[in-house]
């Protein structure tokens, strides 16, 4: 591993954890369909041009049909699933508790799916990091029961699920194929799952103003571009539970980003809660 590869998985921790915060302020303004669907467009363009400026190879047909059923997944159900929960009142924080049920998931889909073996070790590690996920978000849990319904707490369920079953897709079906033309593919998906859903169930009214603006081009350029490519890049090279596992610092490096934007509170508590997930995620990720 070189040094730069190093810095890969920290960095796609930190940009990964503001798209809860980008969730925050985008969703009162807009619905949440409809907002992902103008997302997906404006990455899609953006990705497009990139191909273009690259010259990035072609997917065959049957490749470019698993990359977009991968995106359909890892960005429509599973990004749509959050978004709508968080409008309907499901709080980001224990959202993204429930979302860590992703490495269990990850890891069990990718036992099956790709014969990928786990140490004790790692099972151990991923069992401690979601114990340091409860102690993290349980100051925050009593006050935030009131915004969940079955509705909300499925479609997270649900959301955890898609993201799980995607990412082990795209390794198992693209994994070696050029990353930016995989990615056009997947926001192909994404935008087809995201259109249905506005059409259907949204009337399509935005709130404009500064901050849904910024949340856009933040989600656009930092998350839908930057951080995919990153997971891309460490789904290629590693196995599916050590990446997976990554996951769980997520809420940690959200709860530190609320305090610092919005003065959030941050105890002894969710700080030892901190180190327990860091080690989890180490037993899990160690060699």
């Amino acid at each position: 591993m070189t040094i730069s590869t190093r810095f890969i998985p920290p960095l796609f921790v930190v940009l990964w954890a503001t798209g809860f915060i980008g969730a925050r302020y985008a969703m009162p303004r807009a619905e949440p369909f409809s907002f992902l669907a103008v997302r997906c467009l404006i990455t899609l363009i953006l990705l497009l041009l990139i191909a273009l400026i690259l010259r990035s190879k072609r997917l065959p047909p049957a490749k470019a049909a698993h990359a977009a059923f991968a995106g359909a997944l890892i960005h429509g159900i599973y990004l749509s699933g959050v978004f709508w929960a968080i409008k309907n009142g499901m709080p980001a924080g224990l959202s993204a508790l429930i979302i860590g049920l992703q490495p269990l998931i990850t890891t069990l889909i990718a036992g099956w799916a790709l014969g990928e073996r786990v140490q004790p070790r790692h099972w151990a590690g991923l069992g401690i990091g979601f114990v340091g996920i409860l102690i993290v978000l349980a100051p925050k849990i009593g006050d935030a029961l009131g915004g969940v319904t079955a509705a909300t707490f499925a479609a997270c369920v649900g959301s955890a699920v898609a993201i799980s079953a995607g990412t082990v897709w795209q390794k198992r079906f693209v994994g070696s194929a050029d990353l930016v033309t995989v990615t056009v593919w997947q926001y192909v998906g994404a935008l087809a799952l995201t259109l249905i859903g506005s059409l259907a169930l949204e009337t399509r009214e935005f709130t404009l103003n500064g901050e849904i603006v910024f949340a856009m081009a933040w989600l656009v350029l930092v998350l839908s571009i930057g951080a995919i490519f990153l997971l891309m890049m460490m789904i290629r090279e590693g196995e599916m539970s050590k990446v997976s596992s990554l996951f769980y610092l997520v809420p940690a490096v959200t709860t530190v980003i609320a305090w610092a934007l919005f003065n959030e509170t941050l105890s002894l508590v969710q700080i030892a809660g901190m180190v327990v997930t860091t080690v989890g995620v180490g037993m899990a990720t160690r060699r």
